[in-house]
């Protein structure tokens, strides 16, 4: 692979941007890499570790220079950064972001940049449960979604760029509109991790009860809540307050159709139950079909 960008800045080092790192290492795609976060501990790590060719002690100075900046910190702090390296920006950079959400972002770093710079906000749909600098690795991009949700009057230039960058690491990339994609989200991701969250939080209370049972016999799927109910605090609860529209419109229909199922249940339906049940057994076959998962046993986790 050819070199996309000469210089690019991270602004916040967990998960995604130190995944971001070793992946353009890996193929190349950039000359020089430096790093910002708000804590010097993490600082600290990233250097101890390798992570970015230069870690910065202020996002001002890791921003100088670049042709491309990507911001890797929580929703809720995209606005204040942006501010803050809105003055240091060379001109024709792009700025980017990873963030959950995307109408709330454009809202909150838009009014900040140059517009002298492109703006092109992007969401990778990767992760684990881990988060901090040393969580990253060159490989959670590969055969996943990115989603890129420029303007309309971004020049395409820049668009194919960052499309390339993103295509180079391994990542599949389509573009959307911030409205429609907050929506998409709030279907695939948002609503699911407050479930998810739910869930533990009633086997917590009942754990009280039982002794700790809930935890020791836990089957595969509560197993399955408890680690998406592991990820970033910080993280989900600024995608939740920035994505309240779409959020509350998915969790009232899922209200209803869990309502609907309380009924089959008490009535006795079982009818209702087996065709509920086939059709959204269909949903997890098109996902694998769709090479976004596996179908190995307890879903390709490895044995220790």
């Amino acid at each position: 692979m050819s070199q996309t960008y000469d210089k690019v800045a991270l602004i916040g080092l967990g998960l995604i941007a130190s995944s971001m790192y070793w992946a353009m290492k890996r193929e190349g795609l950039a000359g020089e890499v430096r790093g910002y976060a708000r804590s010097s501990e993490t600082r600290d790590v990233a250097r101890e570790i390798g992570l970015c060719d230069s870690v910065c002690d202020s996002a001002a100075e890791a921003v100088r220079d670049a042709d491309l900046v990507v911001l890797c910190v929580p929703v809720g702090a995209m606005g204040a950064v942006a501010e803050e390296i809105a003055p240091h920006l060379k001109a024709g950079a792009t700025v980017s972001d990873v963030g959950s959400v995307k109408k709330a972002v454009i809202e909150a770093v838009g009014p900040y940049l140059p517009d002298n710079v492109n703006f092109i906000p992007a969401h990778p749909l990767a992760g684990t449960e881990h988060s901090g600098p040393g969580s990253g690795f060159a490989e959670l991009f590969d055969n996943r979604y990115t989603l890129l949700v420029p303007a309309q009057n971004t020049p395409q230039k820049a668009v194919q760029k960052l499309r390339e960058l993103w295509e180079g690491i391994g990542a599949k990339v389509e573009e959307m509109d911030a409205e429609h994609h907050d929506l998409v989200l709030g279907v695939t991701s948002h609503a699911p991790h407050l479930i998810a969250y739910t869930m533990v939080g009633v086997a917590d209370d009942l754990r009280r009860v039982t002794d700790s049972e809930v935890i020791k016999y836990s089957a595969a799927g509560f197993r399955d809540f408890t680690r998406i109910a592991a990820s970033d605090p910080t993280m989900w609860r600024d995608v939740f307050l920035n994505n309240k529209e779409a959020t509350l419109e998915i969790l009232g229909r899922f209200t209803e159709e869990l309502f609907a199922l309380q009924r089959a249940i008490r009535t006795g339906d079982g009818d209702l139950l087996h065709a509920y049940f086939t059709r959204t057994r269909a949903i997890r076959r098109g996902i694998i079909e769709a090479g976004q998962d596996t179908d190995a046993p307890d879903f390709g986790r490895v044995k220790k």
